[in-house]
């Protein structure tokens, strides 16, 4: 009996190995793969969606824009084609819930330094006191990367537009005017395409891992595309 045994050992190495692989393949093919949902306005909570555009069920994209970054360089959408990019809103000023903000998106920004292919966007929401001078003292004094991160100023109601009608990221009561005041702890993560696909409460710190994780599930859904 041990004889037998050792004479057919080999074999039955090459078949437990064999069988590992063929379980392995199985489940790999089986396992569902990740994926995030393409919000469209239609699809969240209305009191964070613009009325012009809540009916929308299908191809909403960020919209074009034209602002300002920290180093005075025009910045728009152009920018950030091909690129998965994590946008928030913020001021300056606040000592409430954007320094918390700030910090989580520098946990992030220290992450992605290494990925060509992953941006960071902060847009201010006082325009008239966050001049290009004033972004770029806070984005020094909170170790902003040029390179990967974008603090941008502009015209107001471009970018309350842009929270509103674009990122789908905060309340939708006022035109933008000088009594308008936007504050929501809304991150938003965009994809290539320029398409919202996840929504994080940027002040939670376990919001990070999930932002990563979920950039993560975006490059592997580009690559299947793209192999296709």
């Amino acid at each position: 009996m041990i004889t037998f045994f050792s004479k057919y050992k080999p074999f039955a190495i090459v078949m437990v190995v064999l069988s590992a692989i063929i379980i392995f393949v199985i489940y790999s093919l089986l396992k569902p793969k990740e994926t995030l949902p393409v919000w469209q306005p239609s699809m969240v909570n209305p009191e964070l969606v613009d009325s012009t555009v809540q009916h929308v069920r299908k191809y909403h994209q960020v919209a074009p824009f034209k602002l300002v970054n920290q180093n005075g360089d025009t910045i728009t959408e152009q920018k950030f084609a091909d690129k998965i990019y994590v946008a928030d809103f913020f001021f300056t000023t606040c000592l409430t819930i954007c320094p918390v903000m700030t910090d989580h998106m520098a946990e992030i920004q220290e992450e992605i330094m290494d990925d060509p292919d992953v941006l960071l966007l902060s847009h201010t929401v006082t325009p008239e006191i966050d001049s290009v001078s004033v972004l770029k003292k806070y984005a020094r004094r909170k170790g902003v990367k040029d390179e990967k991160w974008d603090l941008v100023t502009g015209d107001k109601k471009e970018l309350y537009a842009l929270a509103r009608k674009s990122y789908l990221a905060t309340k939708t009561s006022g035109s933008g005017d000088a009594y308008d005041m936007i504050h929501t702890e809304n991150f938003v993560l965009v994809d290539q395409k320029q398409r919202v696909r996840a929504f994080y409460d940027g002040t939670d710190p376990e919001a990070v891992a999930q932002v990563l994780h979920d950039i993560e599930i975006l490059k592997a859904e580009a690559k299947r595309e793209a192999d296709r």
